[in-house]
């Protein structure tokens, strides 16, 4: 059966990775960016998910071509790594307003359709640097672990709707990003991952479709690391 699904920040990277994957499966998926820019086959629009009246602009357009929401995942982020000496204020909450707070606005809207059709699937990506730390990524790393204590909390809140929510927190992953990490620096990253490689965007694109279907239906205020071992134990 197809579904009505939305991916922010799905035009590129994991969220182009997850887009595809739920589009392969027959559902109609939409996806966000700041550019509007339409991957090859899928529906996308515009959206800032920093400003609420873009957000709500964005769901009114996918819902007059899909239907209400019945899958969102919210995967737009950004970094803005600095140490914390150097950071600005304008630096730390300019990444926390992105992917915390733009989380927020963007779970807040879908909420609506969902608690209507009292069903639902709502999957965040968060990050391994969420639960590790890691040096010059305060920023980036308080918001992806914010996203593990909304995530559970709005679990709690949805579940006798029949709303699950999940969060799923990648490790290295080979995008456009990593590809720019020096060969040394990869090498550093491999000795520290016991599967002892980077990971590819469609491995975390079929976790988050599991999550999202029939066979996940007990499975909530999960986080799922998707990470090679390398944030075992946290």
């Amino acid at each position: 059966m197809s579904r009505s699904v939305l991916v922010t920040g799905g035009n590129r990277g994991i969220g182009l990775a997850i887009a595809r994957a739920f589009a392969e499966a027959g559902d109609k998926v939409a996806v966000t960016s700041r550019s509007g820019e339409a991957p090859e086959g899928l529906f996308a629009v515009k959206c800032d998910i920093t400003d609420a009246a873009q957000v709500d602009a964005a769901f009114k357009e996918v819902e007059d071509a899909h239907g209400p929401v019945e899958v969102l995942v919210a995967n737009a982020g950004v970094t803005g790594d600095q140490l914390l000496l150097r950071m600005t204020e304008e630096e730390f909450t300019n990444v926390v307003d992105t992917n915390l707070t733009g989380t927020f606005r963007v779970v807040k809207r879908a909420t609506r359709g969902m608690l209507r059709a009292r069903k639902g699937r709502i999957l965040m990506i968060s990050s391994v640097v969420a639960m590790m730390g890691s040096a010059g990524q305060v920023n980036y790393a308080a918001s992806k672990a914010g996203l593990i204590g909304f995530g559970r909390s709005l679990a709690r809140e949805l579940g006798s709707r029949g709303i699950t929510v999940n969060v799923v927190a990648p490790g290295w992953v080979e995008t456009a990003m990593t590809l720019a990490v020096s060969e040394e620096r990869r090498q550093e990253l491999f000795a520290n991952i016991p599967l002892g490689r980077i990971g590819d965007p469609e491995e975390i694109a079929k976790v988050v479709r599991f999550l999202s279907s029939d066979d996940a239906s007990y499975i909530t205020g999960a986080v799922i690391p998707v990470d090679g071992g390398l944030g075992m134990g946290h």
